[in-house]
Formats: C-alpha cells, structure tokens, sequence
C-alpha cells in the first residue's frame, strides 16, 4: 500500500514528501496477500493526510485491525494512528465486557470526511470481524458501525456515535458522513448527516456528536446461536424516517406472475424475519434491507442552499445463514453473482448469503426495489421518493416503455446550483438528469458498460460539465467498459 505525492503542475513526484516521492503503509502481519487495501481517497485536513483500509470480510474471526493512520501532509510521516477497537488497558477497555476476545476490522473502508475549519475528521467505521457472528466478541463493541470525529492533528477521540450495537448483519457505517450547515432558530449548526445500509440517516451536530433529532434506543429481537451475544436494543432515530422499509411478512410476497410469487411467500415463511435485526442463525434469517442495500457506498448529495439532502437506497431482501463448520472446510470466500460462501475461521460456523428471489429472478420484496430521496434537513421531512431504474435489460423480451419498478444500485448522486441532480448508479446503464425539487426525471442517456459510479461536474470556459466513468460491477453484471464520457450544456 502507497501514498504517491504528485506535483498538480508538472505530474512528478515531490522529492521532499517520504522516499522520493512515495510512502509505503505497513498493514501489519497478514495471512495472504490483498487482504488489507487502500480503497478509498485519502482525506486532507489542514496538514494530515488521513486513511482508513480495506479490510477483507468474514475469511477469520482475528483478522486485521481497522487502524486509521494520518500522515504529515509536506514530509510523508506518520503522525498518529487511532485503532476503532480499544486496547486492553486503555480507557474504552469494556467494550466488550470481556477481555479475552478475539476480533479485528473496524476499518474504514468507505470516504473519511474533513471540517477544515474545525480541523477534525470524521470516520464511518465498519463491524468488528467476523461479520455474521459475535460471539466471540461480546459487548457494544464500539467504536465498530460508528461515526468517530478525531482530531486531525493529534489523532485524539474528539466523540463517537455507534449506530449498531453489536453487529451481526454486516451494516458496515457504509457511506461518506456530508458536512453541511443546518439552520435551526435563526442559529447555523453545523451538522453532519450519516446515511446507513439499515435505511437509517442520522443527522449529527459535528462539533459535539448530539443528534438534532431524537435517537431512541428500541427493543430488538433476540434468539441467536448457542454462545452468541445480542445487543437487547438498538439505536433509531425520529426523524428522517427510513428510507427503505425494514421486514417483509409472506402476504407482502411479490412475483412476477401468481406462481413465482406464491414461491417467495413460501421462502419467506421459511425463514426468520422478524424485522430489522433478526438474529443470524441456521434457520437462515432475512436480512431487509440486505447488507448491499439501504444507502451504500455511493452516499447523499446536498443542496447548500436549501437545505435539503439527496440520497439514492436499495431495497431487496437476503438470506443470510450460518452453518456449523465442518472439520477441513474452506479457508476462502467462495463468491459468485447470487450467493457466496465465507469460513470466518475461528468460529463455529461459516455463513452462506444469497439473494431472496423467486425462481423466475425476480426479487420476492415488493418494487420499487430502488429508490431516489430527497430529504428537508431543517425538519427531518420527507420531501419526494421516488423509483430509480428500470428492468427492461432483465426482461426476455424488449419493451417500448421503460418499466420503471426501480433497481438496486451502487453509486451516488451528484447536486448542483442549477437545480438539476444527476445519478447513475442503477443497473440499466443509464445516466440520469433528476430535477431536485420534484424527483421528475429530466434526461437520460445509456452507457456503455456499468454506471455503478459517482458522476462529478464542473464549469469551465463559460461551459458546465458532467463526467462519469463506465466499467462494471460483478453483482449487477453489466456490460464491461473502461470509458470516462463526458457531457456539456452549450456555452453561454
């Protein structure tokens, strides 16, 4: 893993910045090769340079520690490091309430988010490992599935707010926390909205961590596994509202025809679901929204001006299934577009996820299956929802009308001054002009391969500019691409 300092006029490597040019970040001892990555752009606050990793999911229960390192932004040292898990001794040293576990991860996979003028940062953490089962790391264990606030310069815990009590669903804190400035009683406040895979969005004084809507701790449900430990409450906030729905019951069983979607509802009858945070077990447990689901990786976009927050979810359903580990099994992630197999050695069991779907494809949650929201920060209301995607290239026949039943979606939306959003994302290849005050679909074009990106806009000469980048994701299996295309408004 490196960290490459570029002169922006020239291209050449900055003499004076680690060795010629590069640092080398040491991720510590690993099992094998590519199990920890940089995946994310470096934050920059004031003078740190500031990164989290990758950290590969659910292979080992004792796998690498989430450690964030920032680094001095001229010379390329390192400055500080802060571990989501507290060390034994240290002052967070309970959070498991057991000082003989075994655990890693924590890590930040996603954007880390920086307030200049406050000179903090701001981390989305991920679960603690293994995933899908805990009982080996008993407790809240915090500061896993949390948004933490550092101090840029020194690394020192400013505050901290877990989202999920020990998780078991794999609801990584997916998405760049947006820093905005809310207006409350005639008062600026400056904020931070945390949008999550749980269709949760918090939404956080950034000096402080206090909510500016009221967080409840609500009863959830219980019965894991033999040795498991259960958080008896998990936090939810008043308002906004989700922006997915959370359970799925077997009358609400969708299909494409009467036959598929009597299947669905005998599957999900099967199976436990019992609404947001059912237990994992060898039943086999519906996890809604699925652990790629909600708002993921792409995160929300704002407008400035009126306060208002823009942010694209997926809404279908998996069966996540723990299995009791056989003596010799795998000691890989078994991965393929419908369902994967991971060993989370050192446990009991190895978990198998899959999608819930009907035996035609079709997903057994009803569409729309994604989703577009636009959300009034000063109130916490709900302004418009909308579908996002279409199902026309999953259909064995063409159709003249898009079937606008919304897809799931890997991607954020980008906001500008003229009112007019843009969002790729979905699975029909399509880049999208969205008005921002009504959810209306302005404009569409069709990529040439996947669109499970950000689009990024600038103005230049007089022009404005939309670029996004095409390639492919393995979930949604696109058409592969390597194009960036770009799109302009006529010159003025």
């Amino acid at each position: 893993m490196r960290i490459i300092a570029l002169d922006a006029r020239s291209g050449r490597p900055c003499a004076g910045f680690g060795d010629k040019g590069t640092v080398r970040v040491d991720p510590g001892k690993l099992h094998h090769r590519g199990e920890v990555k940089l995946a994310a752009p470096a934050a920059i606050v004031r003078d740190s340079i500031v990164i989290g990793t990758s950290v590969l999911d659910n292979v080992r229960a004792n796998a690498p520690r989430g450690i964030i390192r920032a680094f001095d932004a001229r010379s390329g040292r390192q400055i500080w490091t802060f571990d989501p898990i507290p060390q034994e001794g240290g002052p967070d040293r309970d959070w498991m309430g057991d000082s003989r576990h075994t655990t890693g991860a924590a890590n930040v996979w996603s954007v880390i988010a920086g307030d200049p003028a406050l000179n903090m940062v701001y981390l989305p953490t991920s679960s603690a490992s293994p995933d899908y089962y805990g009982g080996l790391r008993p407790g809240d264990n915090r500061h896993a599935n949390s948004t933490v606030a550092l101090d840029a310069a020194t690394g020192k815990l400013v505050w901290a707010r877990q989202l999920i009590h020990h998780d078991i669903w794999d609801y990584d804190t997916p998405a760049q926390p947006t820093l905005v400035d809310i207006t409350r009683g005639g008062r600026r406040i400056p904020a931070l909205v945390q949008p999550t895979k749980q269709g949760y969005v918090f939404v956080l004084d950034r000096r402080t961590g206090a909510p500016l809507f009221p967080i409840d701790e609500v009863p959830v449900p219980q019965g894991g596994v033999p040795g498991e430990w259960l958080s008896p409450t998990q936090p939810r906030p008043r308002l906004p509202k989700p922006i997915v729905p959370q359970s799925i019951t077997p009358d609400q069983a969708w299909g494409f025809t009467p036959w598929d979607r009597g299947k669905c509802r005998d599957l999900i009858a099967h199976y436990r679901s019992e609404g947001l945070f059912t237990p994992i077990t060898t039943r086999g447990t519906i996890t809604y929204p699925a652990a790629s689901g909600g708002a993921n990786w792409g995160g929300g976009a704002i407008d400035p001006v009126r306060q208002i927050f823009y942010v694209n979810s997926s809404r279908v359903a998996s069966v996540i299934k723990l299995r009791p580990r056989k003596p010799g099994g795998s000691g890989t992630v078994q991965l393929s577009a419908h369902e994967d197999v991971s060993p989370m050695a050192g446990t009991p069991y190895d978990v198998k996820r899959e999608w819930l779907l009907s035996p035609l494809g079709a997903p057994c949650t009803p569409p729309p299956w994604g989703g577009l929201t636009a959300i009034d920060l000063r109130s916490g209301r709900i302004l418009w929802d909308v579908p996002l995607g279409t199902i026309n290239d999953r259909l064995p026949i063409p159709l003249p009308v898009d079937i606008t039943l919304g897809t799931p979606n890997i991607g954020g939306p980008v906001a500008t001054g003229g009112g007019v959003l843009f969002i790729a994302a979905t699975m029909d290849r399509n880049l999208r002009a969205i008005d921002m005050r009504s959810g209306k679909l302005l404009w569409q074009d069709r990529l040439p391969g996947g669109s499970q990106t950000t689009p990024m806009s600038y103005v230049t000469g007089g022009r404005q500019f939309v670029v996004v980048s095409s390639g492919q994701h393995m979930w949604f299996q696109t058409p592969r691409s390597d194009e960036l295309i770009a799109y302009a408004l006529p010159a003025k």
